[in-house]
């Protein structure tokens, strides 16, 4: 990530800790896509739902890094609109 933004100057850095809540987002969207791509395999292969899982997971580990990134931006935007940061 960059250490600012190039264009609000807003810092991306911040102290230890900060992104804890971008974890909690992670996770949902993580869970909300696994079951989306499981529900795709399922209906197009009509799998056993233990094999249909692993296809679903395997899947989804392409997606971690966008997930990843996803999730902070969200996390920023809501700590902006709650608490913005006067530069």
């Amino acid at each position: 990530m960059h250490d600012s933004c190039p264009v609000c100057s807003l810092r991306f850095n911040r102290e230890p800790g900060y992104f804890l809540g971008a974890m909690y987002i992670s996770y949902g969207l993580a869970l909300a896509l696994i079951v989306a791509l499981g529900i795709v395999t399922w209906t197009l292969t009509h799998w056993r739902v233990d094999k249909v899982a692993l296809f679903a997971i395997l899947l989804f580990l392409a997606f971690v890094p966008l997930l990843t990134l996803l999730s902070r931006v969200l996390w920023i935007y809501l700590d902006q609109k709650i608490d913005p940061e006067r530069t």
